[in-house]
């Protein structure tokens, strides 16, 4: 079972760099193509950046040609929230860590299989641990 974390909005601006925060708790979104990890080929686990708790295994990663990276499955479903998005006249769903409460992206239906799903994770909330 997680356990949930608090903090307050000046406990994460000392964990988080501002760009993080603005990320992770201002639900901001990252240029495209701008993070190193979208790149990253390496075998292991990407975790939270803010409570580093594991969140998609490098065998899950794909290239969508979005410019952030994306993942087909998460280490496990409730590792992640799932919250209705209607922001800028869209209708999508964010994805939350569990844990932290952290924005992390969006999810789409538009992946590849087996799960279809594409998780569209900006990157700098993200930490990568090689296997």
């Amino acid at each position: 079972m997680l356990t949930k974390i608090h903090k307050t909005d000046e406990e994460w601006k000392k964990i988080l760099t501002p760009e993080q925060y603005g990320v992770m708790r201002g639900k901001n979104t990252e240029r495209p193509f701008t993070c190193e990890l979208k790149e990253y080929k390496g075998e292991g686990v990407y975790s939270c950046a803010a409570c580093d708790l594991e969140l998609f295994r490098s065998g899950t990663k794909f290239e969508s040609g979005t410019g952030w990276p994306s993942f087909f499955e998460p280490v496990a479903s409730d590792h992640l929230i799932h919250i209705n998005d209607t922001s800028g006249g869209m209708s999508r769903t964010e994805v939350q860590c569990a844990q932290c409460e952290s924005h992390l992206g969006h999810v789409f239906d538009d992946g590849p299989p087996p799960s279809g799903k594409r998780y569209c994770i900006n990157g700098i909330t993200l930490t990568f641990e090689s296997a």
